[in-house]
């Protein structure tokens, strides 16, 4: 696994209420989740860069008012036709 550096203000961890550790768990939690709605990468992935299983992740998305599924309308238009 490869590691980065990030500085932070003492602040945010404040705001936050969290520690170093939790920051770092919340900070990989909320990019992955990002990503996955810009659509530029898969649920699965999204998951495993969490630091989450695939059911954690779905939980995660509802907290970020994110929706599971993502689908373009015209794909959506599409899988709704291909049900008749």
């Amino acid at each position: 696994m490869t590691q980065i550096t990030l500085h932070l203000p003492e602040i945010a961890f404040a705001l936050l209420r969290k520690d170093p550790e939790e920051m770092a768990d919340a900070l990989r939690q909320t990019a992955a989740v990002k990503w996955y709605e810009l659509g530029l990468i898969s649920q699965e992935r999204a998951a495993e860069i969490a630091g989450l299983s695939r059911g954690a992740f779905i939980t995660a998305l509802s907290r970020f008012q994110v929706c599971p599924l993502q689908y373009t309308p015209d794909e959506l238009h599409g899988e709704l036709q291909d049900a008749d």
